[in-house]
């Protein structure tokens, strides 16, 4: 791709002012903007938490891109899509939004500070949503950029399931990578809800045993490329990161602080 990347998907977990900030918020919400300011094409997506307030962030559903239905466990849920603005930066967010996964108030965790028995569904729901919506909207993104662990599951189902898809054909996966779940247990059953189309449980063997670093190092099998966002990355994934061949940025903690990490993305983009 050379210096051909033109389109930019940014596929966050959190995003700032949306929710509090954060190492990965603040990126968030600003390189999306920085990266738009160097003439690139972006669309950015998160999940419609239910700590959002729709009417404070002006919210609104976007019916064109509504109305489809994503199975996960036998189970039919509809896909809402929502979008608001942020003037300042003169963009758009897009929200995956379901009763069901992100009508609760806590973000990944109750009020007892347990981590959801339903996390890995919530996690196939927004990847899916994800990559359906993108092709409703008829845009190819060039990169595909994954924030955070609820975004982990999308490098798999678009080399998987949509690489021969004429919108994400060309597509290259670039993940970054924050260690904000590493120790996390998901559901028992999570790597068969995972299986869709013609994914094999072969291709997710990593998934044996569902948890955090083994879900970091299943996107990472599905990258082209890895970005060390924070330098609480656990130490397992730092070594599977380093042992994949794949072109790696490390973390720089001056250039996170200073906004000169923007650049360092943007460069590193125009490399596939």
């Amino acid at each position: 791709m050379g210096d051909s990347a033109k389109k930019i998907l940014f596929v966050n977990s959190e995003i700032y002012p949306y929710l509090p900030e954060s190492g990965i918020s603040k990126i968030g919400r600003f390189l999306p903007q920085g990266i738009q300011e160097r003439k690139k094409e972006i669309r950015s997506f998160m999940p419609r938490y239910g700590c959002i307030n729709e009417r404070k962030n002006q919210l609104h559903e976007v019916i064109r891109l509504s109305g489809m239905n994503i199975i996960i466990n036998d189970v039919d849920r509809p896909l809402v899509i929502k979008v608001a603005s942020i003037s300042a930066a003169r963009m758009q967010v897009y929200f995956i939004d379901n009763e069901d996964y992100f009508h609760r108030k806590q973000v990944y965790r109750d009020e007892n500070g347990v981590f959801f028995e339903d996390n890995g569904e919530r996690a196939i729901f927004f990847a899916r949503g994800v990559l359906e919506t993108v092709k409703k909207l008829r845009w190819a993104p060039d990169i595909v950029h994954c924030h955070g662990w609820i975004s982990q599951i999308l490098p798999l189902y678009l080399k998987k399931i949509y690489a021969e898809d004429p919108i994400f054909s060309d597509s290259k996966v670039v993940l970054s990578l924050y260690g904000d779940i590493a120790d996390e247990k998901f559901s028992d059953d999570f790597k068969d809800k995972i299986l869709f189309g013609d994914i094999s449980a072969g291709d997710i063997d990593v998934m044996k045993n569902p948890d955090g670093i083994n879900l970091a190092k299943l996107a990472i099998r599905y990258s082209d490329g890895i970005i060390i966002g924070s330098d609480k990355v656990d130490e397992r994934v730092a070594v599977c990161c380093a042992e994949s061949g794949l072109p790696v940025l490390q973390y720089d903690a001056e250039s996170i602080e200073s906004g000169a990490y923007i650049d360092a993305y943007n460069n590193f983009y125009d490399q596939f």
